[in-house]
């Protein structure tokens, strides 16, 4: 198994570097279900920040190579489960997506709130504002 960063995941999706693009793209399509990729919590949410903000993609492309990535058979992506519920939501219900992970990370260990000082994050259910 190899682990992938935030910036090969970038240039094998948006190919805006040629010669990086395809050393990405051959990097993935050499990976089997025997030595998948491995894609880290840390990494989708640093995607779904760059392609949101330098990509200027739409929630919905976004949740949707989420989605792929969860789905395909030889990348290994942490917390799949709640990625792909989030990607849900994300397109959905327009809270941030690094929020929604948290609040899953949160409910997967059973606690009874998250608190914080954000008051959008306190929109979701779920979620506590403290303060207030």
């Amino acid at each position: 198994m190899i682990a992938l960063d935030t910036n090969a995941l970038v240039r094998y999706l948006v190919c805006d570097d040629p010669e990086q693009g395809a050393i990405a793209r051959n990097m993935l399509e050499s990976l089997t279900r025997e030595s998948p990729g491995f894609i880290c919590r840390e990494v989708v949410l640093e995607l779904v920040w760059v392609l949101q903000r330098a990509y200027k993609c739409s929630r919905d492309e976004i949740a949707m190579v989420l989605e792929e990535l969860a789905a395909t058979e030889h990348l290994v992506v942490e917390a799949s489960r709640d990625v792909v519920r989030c990607a849900v939501r994300y397109r959905e219900e327009g809270a941030g997506f690094a929020d929604l992970m948290i609040l899953a990370a949160a409910e997967r260990v059973g606690s009874d709130a998250l608190c914080t000082f954000d008051r959008k994050a306190a929109e979701l259910d779920g979620v506590t504002l403290l303060g207030e």
